[in-house]
């Protein structure tokens, strides 16, 4: 992996860091979602992008 490389994916680990850290702070403040709050700890971590942006699309119940 060179330095190129390195400034490419970069930005993709900030925006998954950010996306999670987020992610898990509106669970964390939710009151309502849907299912177990356990499992989309789960999900989010793990999920990378996708399971942030999964529980923001289906996993949020509006209030």
């Amino acid at each position: 992996m060179n330095g190129a490389d390195v400034k490419l994916l970069l930005p993709l680990f900030v925006l998954q860091l950010l996306l999670a850290v987020i992610g898990l702070i509106s669970l964390a403040r939710a009151e309502r979602v849907r299912g177990p709050k356990w499992l989309w700890v789960i999900i989010i971590v793990f999920g990378n992008m996708l399971g942030s942006i999964a529980y923001f699309v289906v996993g949020r119940k509006d209030a």
